[in-house]
């Protein structure tokens, strides 16, 4: 079959992928769909025998190409497999290309990329329809944080396991950070609610219809230093489109790099709604600009987005059309009494569900 997704499932140590697995596989072979799941390969090599931590430079080069090239090999096997299958079906990749550039220095990344004839934008952007990271127990979640579910870890559970945890949780999401669909899962006191997000974010990438759901949005105020982030300048034109439908393009840039996603919204009831994702290039993405809705103004927007105490936020400053405003939005949270809030925010209003917040009403000449 023809338009196999493939999602990448990743996170920090100890972050509930094992667990997140079953729940995808469970879910969506009962809905039909024919899942394959492939292997986390450094996990399958540190069985076999190799050693991340070897002192070895050459054994470590060479281990870590043999990785990515596996990485790959399996990934391509796995496609055909997919494409031969009669019912739907869905690869998800037990952590993906990407992870392996977390454990080794920009140089050696760039001279195995080269050696294997890939590129950083290939296997970042353009290989999976959409990256999952769970964050690590380690951040916001410490009583939860084990070794005993894998042998082959090697952050121990103390302080200096939890710091080393944390710090890889942050850049694997620095690894990822620019492709398009690119979606951190929360920690949750319910880690079931955890799973469930995992599920739904699937389903979007499915092109499924999801229940409507307000994610917590608040008006800040920042009164402190932000902690590590990644920061990003957001552009976003809304294109003319039929009743009850929402059409958008936006551009993020990280500097001098572009993604750009065009993003249809199709309410089907009052409680269904169908969301599709597609990346642009940038000539199309110019091109699709002369479709833009004159009726609503373009919005242009600063966003910082970081993990604190194991939840995920992203803190958005409008410069266009309006500004004065800084909206701080947290994924996956049910209820406002669960929001970690960090102490270099105020809060000042708590605009859940408020419409006329949403960025739609908010370019509205």
């Amino acid at each position: 079959m023809d338009d196999i997704k493939r999602i990448v499932l990743t996170g920090g140590p100890c972050a509930g992928k094992t667990s997140a697995l079953v729940r995808v596989i469970e879910h969506f072979s009962g809905m039909g769909y024919k899942v394959f799941c492939i292997p986390e390969v450094p996990t399958m090599f540190t069985q076999a025998g190799m050693n991340y931590l070897t002192k070895n430079p050459d054994l470590f080069y060479e281990g870590e190409k043999a990785t990515l090239e596996i990485q790959l090999a399996l990934e391509e096997k796995f496609m055909r497999m997919a494409r031969a299958c009669t019912s739907p079906a869905v690869i998800v990749c037990d952590r993906g290309a990407m992870d392996i550039s977390a454990y080794m220095t920009p140089e050696m990344w760039t001279d195995i990329t080269r050696a294997v004839g890939v590129t950083t934008e290939e296997l970042r952007d353009q290989r999976y329809d959409a990256v999952l990271h769970l964050v690590s127990a380690a951040d916001g979640a410490e009583q939860y944080y084990t070794i005993a579910n894998n042998a082959a870890r090697n952050e121990k559970a103390d302080e200096e396991g939890l710091r080393i945890a944390r710090m890889l949780d942050k850049k694997v999401i620095e690894a990822w950070t620019g492709h398009p669909h690119l979606r951190v899962i929360n920690n949750d006191e319910d880690f079931d609610r955890k799973l469930n997000r995992v599920v739904k974010e699937i389903a979007n990438v499915l092109e499924l219809p999801q229940p409507i759901e307000e994610e917590r949005k608040y008006i800040v105020e920042i009164i402190g230093e932000l902690p590590q982030n990644t920061p990003s300048d957001i552009t976003q034109t809304y294109l003319v489109a039929e009743p009850g439908c929402e059409v958008r393009l936006r551009r993020r840039a990280f500097g001098n790099k572009y993604v750009n996603v065009h993003t249809t919204k199709k309410r089907l009831s009052d409680t269904q709604e169908l969301v599709t994702e597609r990346q642009l290039s940038n000539n199309i993405y110019r091109s699709m600009l002369q479709q833009a809705d004159p009726y609503r103004q373009t919005i242009r927007k600063r966003r910082h987005s970081f993990v604190w105490k194991g939840q995920y936020f992203e803190l958005d400053t409008y410069l266009e059309p309006v500004n004065n405003l800084t909206i701080l939005e947290t994924r996956g949270i049910q209820h406002h009494d669960d929001v970690r809030f960090p102490p270099f925010l105020r809060v000042l209003e708590d605009i859940t569900g408020n419409k006329r917040y949403y960025n739609y009403n908010l370019a509205l000449r």
